[in-house]
Formats: C-alpha cells, sequence, structure tokens
C-alpha cells in the first residue's frame, strides 16, 4: 500500500491545533490533533447536506445560500449541482490555508467549485457572516468541525448555542433552511432547535454512498 505523504501544515485560528494536509494516490486526508476530520473517499454526508437543504429552495429566484465550511470542496460542489446559471453560493472558510488547498491540491476532487462564477468566498468566521446578515440567505449549511461537539477551533461552539441558532435563524429569508451535520446525534441540540421556533426534521446519512458511518443531518426550516 502506498505510504501517506504529508502535503502541507497550518495553524488553526484560535490555539484551534495544527491541521495537516496528506495525500496516498488518488486519496487526500485532512487531520487535527492527529485525528482525521475528513477523507476524499468519504464525502456521502457532505454531499447530503448540500442536496437535502439546496432542493428545498432550488425553485426560489436568484437564491443565494451560505456553507459554513469549505473542507474539500464536496458541500459546495453539490450546492452548486442543485442550482441553475442564476444563483450564488457562499462559503465561509475560516483557515485560509483550505482555501488554498482546494485551489491547488485539492481542486480536482470535486471539479473545481471555487472556479465557479457563482461561488463566493469569505475567509472568515462563518459566524460572523452570519450575525451580520439578516433575512439574507434562502439556506444556510454548516458544516463546521465536527457538529455541535466541536474539535477544533472552540468558537464555532457558538455556533450551536440558542444564540447562535437566533442568529440563522435571523440570517434566513422566511422559509429558509438550515441544514447542519454531525458526526454524531445529538438530543440536546435537536431540542434548542426546536426551542428556537424551528421547524424540524432529523435525517440519518452515510459517510459513503449507502454505506460507511452513519452521521446526522439537521434540516430545520424558518417558518
Amino acid at each position: 500500500m502506498n505510504p501517506w505523504v504529508l502535503l502541507d501544515t497550518t495553524e488553526v485560528p484560535g490555539d484551534g491545533g495544527i491541521m495537516k494536509l496528506y495525500q496516498r494516490a488518488f486519496e487526500f486526508s485532512i487531520s487535527v490533533k492527529n485525528e482525521e476530520l475528513m477523507n476524499s473517499r468519504m464525502h456521502g454526508s457532505e454531499d447530503a447536506l448540500a442536496e437535502l437543504a439546496c432542493r428545498r429552495v432550488a425553485q426560489r429566484q436568484n437564491p443565494c445560500v451560505l456553507i459554513g465550511g469549505l473542507g474539500m470542496g464536496f458541500t459546495l460542489r453539490a450546492a452548486l449541482n442543485e442550482f441553475g446559471p442564476v444563483a450564488t453560493v457562499e462559503v465561509a472558510e475560516l483557515v485560509p490555508a483550505v482555501v488554498r488547498w482546494n485551489r491547488t491540491h485539492l481542486a480536482d476532487l470535486a471539479e473545481n467549485p471555487l472556479a465557479d462564477s457563482r461561488t463566493v468566498v469569505h475567509e472568515s468566521d462563518v459566524g460572523l457572516v452570519i450575525r451580520n446578515a439578516t433575512n439574507q440567505y434562502d439556506a444556510i449549511m454548516l458544516d463546521v468541525d465536527n457538529g455541535p461537539d466541536g474539535l477544533t477551533h472552540a468558537g464555532n461552539d457558538r455556533l450551536y448555542t440558542a444564540g447562535g441558532i437566533s442568529a440563522a435563524k435571523k440570517a434566513l429569508k422566511p422559509g429558509g433552511t438550515l441544514g447542519i451535520w454531525s458526526a454524531e446525534p445529538d438530543a440536546s441540540f435537536t431540542k434548542r432547535l426546536r426551542g428556537a421556533g424551528l421547524k424540524i426534521e432529523e435525517v440519518t446519512v452515510r459517510a459513503r454512498k449507502n454505506k460507511g458511518r452513519r452521521h446526522t443531518i439537521w434540516l430545520a426550516e424558518k417558518t
């Protein structure tokens, strides 16, 4: 078997540790604190996050959606695939190196979604982007850290508090959808979503198409 090759390292802002990008033949892996965050062979649930959220709003006029977390570009590509030529898909990524990797080492994995004219990139904390928006987005998709149980950046935890949910709700247009990816189910987080007055659907999806670990996606509608 081919060995893993370290391609690059970077520091995660906010004392989140060292993030490392590895390659083994045609497979890529990103890890933090010696724990794998994502692998290019397993992105079925990331695809599903965008597909499930964007299909709810795809028929709207000039849809505008926001993705929190670029990762390896799979969620962004899946979102772009759900829309026609007139749409805006914004993505906020806290770690500048991840954006750079998606323009270089990882560009071909998801058909280079950063080169799509509908893509707008914010090298910023998605929480800040959300807090600065009011009735702006048809959908917001959060694929940040490991979900409500954050791994890399303590500031990400604020996204999943009652205040963070309230800010996301404010940023959504009426009838808009908040989609959230998590590595694990979280009953307390489900309760917080309901407490915010959102209409909830909780979906279990596979890490790879129809196989692999089960991940959780919440779809929360602003009624």
